[in-house]
C-alpha cells in the first residue's frame, strides 16, 4: 500500500526543548494517522530525524509498504539522498535507524518542500502544540 508522510521537527533554541509532529495520509490524501512527541532537550536537526522516524513507523503500522516523504529539513532529506555526508556524530545514529526503517519498505521517495506547505504547517503545529504543552510552567 502506498502512502504518504509529512513530518517536522523543532526546538526552541539550538539545543533546546525539542518535539515533533506527523501526518501520515492515504493515496485519497486523508489524515489516517498523525501524532506528536515531546523529546527534551536536543538540536532541531535531531527532532527533524526522530519525526522523520516516527513517521515511517506509523506509516509502517498503517500498511504502507511504498511511501512518500515530504519534510522542509534540507539537511535531511539531503542526508538521505547520498547528496550530504553525515558529518555530525549526533545525527549518525539517527540517520542508522532512519535508513534502516527505509529499507524495510518496498520503496520510497522523499523530497524538499518549504515550511509554507499547507501539510507541513499542520505537522509544525503538532510540534508547536507538543512544546507549549510541555514547557508551560506549571
Amino acid at each position: 500500500m502506498r502512502l504518504t508522510a509529512y513530518s517536522d521537527g523543532g526546538s526552541r533554541g539550538n539545543p533546546g526543548a525539542a518535539a515533533y509532529g506527523f501526518l501520515v495520509c492515504d493515496q485519497e490524501g486523508k489524515v489516517i494517522k498523525k501524532g506528536a512527541r515531546y523529546l527534551g532537550r536536543m538540536t532541531n536537526n535531531e527532532a527533524e530525524y526522530l519525526g522523520l522516524l516516527a513517521a515511517i513507523e506509523a506509516a509502517r503500522q498503517q500498511g504502507a509498504d511504498e511511501l512518500e516523504i515530504f519534510m522542509d529539513s534540507e539537511l535531511v532529506v539531503n542526508h538521505v539522498l547520498g547528496r550530504y555526508a553525515v558529518k555530525a556524530a549526533n545525527l549518525r545514529p539517527h540517520y542508522e535507524r532512519v535508513m534502516e526503517a527505509l529499507a524495510a519498505l518496498r520503496s520510497y521517495r522523499i523530497k524538499h518542500v518549504p515550511r509554507e506547505n499547507p501539510m507541513i504547517k499542520q505537522a509544525d503545529a503538532l510540534v508547536n502544540q507538543e512544546l507549549d504543552i510541555c514547557t508551560a510552567p506549571h
